[in-house]
């Protein structure tokens, strides 16, 4: 274990610059805040750097021995620290993209801006069982802390890419799988549509819902009837209620 006593060390400023998208893009790593994040990121292999506070101990039930750790003062963890009451444990990791060889669920994002939401989404996705998440055009950063604590973990168990989301309506129905969206024009009770082994979902933007193009390109798209007096469902509630019918 290695210590770090000074804010100024060329290290803990290249770890504070990762609370930035810019470094997290060019640097292809990312920091992780708090006991679960980083336990689920060593699960996983993604960690390059355990980062913690002098007087923090690391669980005597963790695979460190090949891992490298840095000890800091209290000063360097309120510069690395997002949540208000930090239990003074970070983890630098990797980026990892990839499309896996094989899937027959997917759920496609369409400019979810919202860090909560979209890290709540991919939580949701990992419990349905989804196979890929795929982030489009406009989509808040994956990398940014509210949405990995958001995630809960769950961005380290299944994969989750940027991508096109145009050509993926194309390679889906090229395999022959369905792909629905979500309107409220043009739409089909979710109800009415029967459960697939293979599907892919589309869902939108807070405000906006899924871009019009997109919505013509579907082999069928879906609402949710509001049976109360609300006038919407959040984006998150809506993509459980979707992904859990379609894959009953």
């Amino acid at each position: 274990m290695k210590y770090i006593q000074s804010p100024q060390n060329t290290l803990v400023k290249q770890w504070r610059k990762l609370l930035m998208k810019k470094e997290r893009d060019k640097s292809g790593l990312f920091l992780v805040e708090g006991f679960h994040l980083v336990e689920e990121a060593l699960k996983n292999k993604r960690v390059v750097t355990i980062i913690k506070n002098e007087y923090v101990d690391l669980p005597h039930n963790w695979n460190i021995e090949d891992e490298e750790i840095y000890e800091v003062p209290e000063s360097i963890v309120e510069l690395l620290a997002e949540t208000e009451t930090t239990q003074g444990i970070f983890a630098v990791c990797e980026k990892k993209e990839s499309i896996p060889q094989s899937y027959e669920k997917v759920l496609m994002l369409d400019s979810v801006q919202d860090p909560g939401n979209l890290g709540t989404i991919i939580r949701t996705a990992d419990a349905a069982g989804i196979d890929l998440v795929v982030l489009g055009e406009g989509c808040v950063d994956l990398y940014n802390g509210k949405v990995l604590r958001s995630t809960q973990g769950s961005v380290f168990h299944l994969p989750v890419m940027k991508g096109n989301l145009e050509d993926w309506i194309n390679t889906l129905k090229d395999q022959n799988i369905p792909v629905y969206g979500t309107s409220l024009e043009n739409a089909k009770d979710y109800r009415e549509v029967s459960s697939d082994k293979t599907f892919a979902l589309i869902m939108g933007n807070e405000g906006n819902g899924v871009r019009k193009e997109l919505l013509a390109q579907t082999d069928q798209n879906l609402y949710i009837p509001i049976l109360g007096q609300a006038e919407s469902l959040n984006v998150t509630v809506a993509t459980g209620i979707l992904l859990y019918a379609l894959n009953q």
